[in-house]
């Protein structure tokens, strides 16, 4: 029996190529669980693997694809049986191992967790790991006392795959979101996910001399990092926090300690590829509870395991807007 993946491969002169080609299980990992996949989604690392591969994939032939959502068909582990809905995300899978751009993968069961209750897989893939990560690091904004009223909540790389569910979360939570975008033509997409005001990328990506500015945010979600992570934590109110998830903007920091130091700022670091279960699964019940569908819904477009060569390409110049849904199937 075959079914398609993507695959991508790299020739003699290290020149990276991706097609859809038809594999059998034998092809696949050795892993316990093997699952029929429904849906998987586009997200900066696929779009690294899918072309060059920005040092993350470690062997060719590869399936990329770092989050799916589907049915177990087999499982030599008690955990799971055939039937079972299930989401994955992280542990590198679509990097070091064999991802979801594929119509079956096999996994490892730690790394599975149950579909929540009141998700489809498709829906559960809406969300996917950027949507996983912005739960994440609201709930660490909560768990350093960020609550309703205390001011604008900022949130950076407002209308990509984090910022868009990190929106659209805290909207729904009453927070009053301040979302940072430097595509003007989506101002009228963030608002309609909740944001209260569109703030232009220009208004905070340089550097200033001065380490304080005024106290503004009551917390940030910032998917940027670099010189806009640099001056948000100046702009910070006292004893707030900022999750950062990402560095869209560069990984140097060209910061002072003197926000933490003299406003008690918290930076808070927010992993999801490593995230314990027990973690995991309160996040996904979260999702399930605090993310509005409709606005879920909003934010998606559709794809084909055939559209991948180029969505990947796209994600990686920041041309990709909400979330990209791949029905491998389709």
């Amino acid at each position: 029996m075959t079914f398609n993946a993507l695959i991508v491969d790299k020739d003699e002169d290290g020149k990276t190529s991706a097609s859809v080609q038809q594999i059998t299980l034998a092809d696949l990992p050795e892993a316990e669980v093997t699952v029929a996949v429904d849906y998987s989604t586009v997200n900066y690392k696929d779009g690294l693997c899918v072309g060059p591969g920005g040092g993350l994939v470690r062997a060719y032939p590869h399936v990329p694809g770092i989050d799916f959502a589907g049915t177990v068909e087999t499982s030599s582990d008690p955990r799971y049986k055939a039937g079972d809905k299930v989401v994955l995300t992280g542990w590198r899978v679509g990097e070091a191992h064999w991802g979801g751009y594929s119509q079956k993968a096999r996994v490892k069961a730690d790394w599975l967790v149950p579909l929540p209750g009141g998700l489809t897989t498709r829906q559960a893939m809406a969300v996917g790991t950027a949507g996983f990560t912005a739960m994440l690091a609201v709930m660490a904004l909560e768990d350093h006392g960020l609550i309703p009223g205390h001011g604008p909540v900022l949130v950076t790389g407002a209308a990509g795959g984090v910022g868009s569910v990190a929106t659209a979360i805290l909207a729904h939570l009453r927070y009053e979101v301040a979302a940072v975008t430097g595509r003007p033509e989506t101002a009228e997409y963030l608002t309609s996910l909740g944001a209260a005001r569109i703030v232009a990328r220009e208004e905070l990506n340089e550097t200033v001399k001065r380490p304080l500015e005024g106290e503004t945010w009551a917390g940030c979600v910032d998917a940027v990092g670099g010189a806009m992570l640099a001056r948000v934590l100046g702009q910070m109110k006292y004893g707030t926090s900022v999750a950062a998830v990402g560095l869209a903007g560069g990984a140097g920091l060209p910061a002072t300690v003197i926000p933490f130091l003299l406003r008690g700022v918290n930076l808070l670091g927010i992993d999801s590829v490593l995230c314990p279960y027990a973690k995991r699964l309160r996040a996904w019940e979260r999702i399930a509870k605090d993310l509005p569908m409709d606005k879920l819904e909003a934010m998606v477009q559709p794809a084909t395991l055939a559209d991948l060569p180029h969505l990947g390409a796209d994600i990686l110049k920041g041309q990709i807007k909400g979330r990209v849904v791949v029905d491998v199937n389709a």
